[in-house]
């Protein structure tokens, strides 16, 4: 049996009351965009970025016991989140036993992986930004915006 090679350092991360503290081993396994409902839901936003790690990997350096879990029986899934600040902190899938997945908003520096895969890219909402040109918004610096799409009139092609 192959040994696995030793880990290149550790990615340390938290809730955002920082309450709930966690390290991985890195590289991560591996991290994607996940686009369907239940993870838009549970973070309150057009996609999720995971970091997809082996629970072995994991440690819980402070707050254990301040996660609190909710068990989604007909996705077999669980979602743990910090009990203070509401900060999801934690995926797991009833058929990936061995992996955990977390925000990758959590960590503040580099896990080794970066997201390359779509999940549920077909379940993305017609409101998300998918990379439309900005421009600044005068008077408030640091906002950019995407212009709206001019409206194409009738087609004057063969109207003579």
């Amino acid at each position: 049996m192959p040994k696995s090679s030793p880990p290149a350092g550790i990615a340390s991360g938290q809730c955002l009351c920082g309450r709930v503290a966690f390290e991985i081993d890195v590289p991560a396994r591996w991290a994607w965009h996940d686009h369907s409902a239940p993870s838009r839901r549970a973070h309150g936003a057009a996609y999720a970025t995971y970091v997809g790690s082996w629970r072995k990997r994991l440690r819980i350096t402070s707050g254990a016991d301040a996660i609190t879990r909710y068990e989604d029986d007909s996705a077999k899934a669980t979602r743990s989140f910090c009990s203070t600040c509401g900060s999801p902190v934690f995926y797991q899938r009833a058929r990936s036993p061995h992996m955990v997945n977390i925000p990758r908003a959590l960590f503040a520096a580099r896990t080794g992986r970066e997201p390359l895969y779509h999940v549920a890219i077909e379940e993305a909402p017609d409101w998300a930004y998918m990379g439309a040109p900005l421009m600044p918004l005068k008077g408030f610096p640091g906002v950019v915006w995407q212009r709206a799409q001019r409206r194409k009139r009738g087609s004057r092609e063969g109207m003579f």
